[in-house]
């Protein structure tokens, strides 16, 4: 057989997951709206984290792992603690990944899943102010794919938001300035849970939870997050610079309102017995 570039690969794909498409068929035979099997464990590394979640998309993996820690908070807002999401992609994920500072495929991950945690209210930052502009307790989200095979963001943020409402930290009060802790642990409080939901475009179809080789040819895609209410919380172009009319948008955001219940009572169920 001769040898193939991957541009030559890509075009090849495209041509075949288009034609596919158009004939109402996916790759691994799934509809256009329906995701991969979803399985979700919570509390996987309770040794090293205050809460976490291993969670499987098909043959996507994502651990999310969070840590609460004490600080000062930041000067325009003395009252509220800090929420934070960030991700790392490790070649142990896949060869796609590099090591070293955080690459571009990272720093967009953590944004994306950060915006749906932070648009959405997810945790009352007020909550978490311990003596108004000295101590309040920062809740830092870490993400960790450990298989890759299409769609990080949303495995990322059903992980994430698993991880958050597992987490247990210690309760603080302020003695001689210092923070102390009481004994008493303390659960995140948690206000509203959005889920995000990532559509595709891939000429003129749209699907949801696109594999690999799916994302390789999509034109772009849309990352919606639905909260416990159904109510859009955050919405993200980005995968591609192809247009997406607006008839295209409402069918993507159909597609995630479908999916929401689904995945919140899986989240439900994987939290549930965790003490």
């Amino acid at each position: 057989m001769g040898d193939y570039s991957t541009e030559t690969i890509g075009h090849i794909d495209r041509a075949f997951i288009r034609d596919l498409l158009r004939k109402g068929e996916r790759l691994d035979g799934r509809a256009n709206g329906e995701y991969r099997e979803i399985s979700i464990e919570a509390n996987v590394v309770p040794a090293k984290a205050e809460g976490s979640a291993l969670v499987r998309l098909g043959d996507t993996s994502v651990v999310a792992g969070v840590k609460v820690l004490v600080g000062e908070p930041y000067a325009d807002s003395p009252n509220k603690g800090v929420m934070m999401v960030t991700a790392e992609m490790s070649p142990i994920a896949s060869p796609l990944f590099e090591l070293g500072p955080p690459k571009e495929p990272a720093i967009e991950l953590a944004r994306v899943v950060d915006r749906g945690v932070r648009e959405s209210g997810t945790v009352d930052v007020e909550a978490l102010c311990i003596e108004e502009g000295k101590k309040v307790f920062m809740v830092f989200a870490d993400v960790y794919p450990m298989e890759y095979d299409g769609n990080l963001i949303d495995a990322s943020s059903i992980a994430v938001n698993a991880a958050l409402m597992t987490t247990k930290y210690s309760e603080m009060k302020m003695e001689d300035g210092k923070a102390v802790a009481t004994g008493k642990m303390l659960k995140l409080p948690i206000k509203n849970i959005a889920i995000e939901h990532t559509v595709s475009k891939i000429g003129e179809n749209l699907i949801i939870d696109a594999n690999l080789r799916e994302e390789f040819v999509q034109d772009c895609r849309l990352t919606m997050a639905v909260d416990q209410n159904e109510n859009f919380t955050a919405l993200q172009k980005g995968g591609g610079s192809g247009p997406m009319s607006l008839d295209l948008v409402d069918q993507a955001m159909g597609m995630a309102l479908d999916s929401s219940k689904t995945i919140k009572a899986a989240i439900d169920e994987a939290v549930k017995g965790v003490e």
